[in-house]
């Protein structure tokens, strides 16, 4: 609260009850987004879904102390997903460990910590990434996933790496930052977040994904992939994640009615196990320009699609 003095403050019952109404407009709410802050009372971890990757981890959850994200992403399957684009931070975290340890008592875990929002960008609000860390350092059957865009690594650069998280960022052409990734930074300053970080000795993961059907993509890509391992070093790298744009049919169905101008989601999406994707062509024809580009760089054994 004492970071906005000047906030209206409105209090609620229960989140739901303005998050979840019907008749949200997706789109204009991330004009004016509003911070509701709240008590997670279920659900507080959640199996996998399919459509993500699971690096090979037996025991694969996901779980959400943010929901939705600083940024305006146009493809962002949060926006099919929620009916708000206000932001909700559970402040009940200690919960969600508690969850966690009691998970840990009958197997190891592997944890995505950032599906739902984009932890590090919160970092100067919350500092619930360094919670994170802080529990991770207790428990080493515990290995963390934190996805991000940010160029925000300098707020936990403080901490010491640690063995069991792997810092993940989302690696996109200057092409599609500026048209279909709005408001996050720059490839050149994710770049240098992802150097700081390994020069600091943390695990990075590097994410070509999601892939993105778009006019002269094979040039496109061909420079962002060039570009990052001018910056990147080799041998630094833990491993690299390769995937197109995919998106339950339900979600995509929601997306459309927001992005009624859309270019990119104008595309004929194929639909299979309620999972929307390109065409088996597109698909194959982009998976394989960009993992044979990377593996002139980094070994197969590191490449997982």
């Amino acid at each position: 609260m004492s970071k906005f003095k000047d906030a209206i403050k409105i209090e609620i019952d229960h989140y739901k009850d303005v998050f979840s109404r019907g008749h949200q407009s997706f789109v204009l709410q991330k004009n004016s987004p509003k911070l509701i802050l709240a008590v997670k009372e279920d659900n507080l971890v959640y199996k996998g879904a399919e459509v993500c990757e699971d690096f090979g981890n037996q025991h694969f959850y996901y779980t959400s102390s943010i929901m939705n994200c600083i940024y305006n992403c146009e493809y962002c399957y949060l926006q099919g997903m929620y009916s708000s684009a206000n932001v909700v931070v559970f402040v009940n975290i200690e919960d969600i460990f508690n969850e966690i340890e009691k998970l840990l008592e009958k197997h190891p875990v592997y944890l995505s910590i950032s599906y739902e929002t984009d932890l590090l960008a919160f970092e100067g609000l919350t500092s619930y990434t360094s919670k994170w860390m802080e529990f991770a350092s207790k428990h080493s059957d515990l290995k963390l996933e934190l996805r991000t865009k940010s160029a925000n690594f300098n707020a936990i650069s403080h901490i010491k790496p640690l063995n069991n998280v792997i810092l993940a960022w989302t690696i996109s052409p200057d092409k599609v930052i500026v048209q279909y990734e709005k408001g996050t930074p720059s490839l050149d300053n994710r770049l240098k977040s992802v150097r700081s970080a390994m020069d600091k000795g943390w695990k990075v993961r590097l994410c070509f994904d999601p892939l993105l059907y778009i006019k002269e993509w094979r040039k496109h890509y061909s420079k962002c992939i060039d570009k990052t391992f001018d910056v990147v070093p080799v041998e630094q790298i833990h491993d690299i994640s390769i995937g197109v744009f995919r998106v339950s049919k339900d979600y995509l169905k929601r997306i459309k009615k927001e992005r009624t101008n859309s270019m990119l989601l104008a595309y004929p999406f194929e639909c299979k196990n309620g999972v929307c994707s390109y065409t088996k062509e597109h698909t194959e024809q982009m998976i394989n320009f960009v993992y044979n580009k990377v593996n002139k760089y980094v070994t197969k054994e590191k490449i997982y699609i």
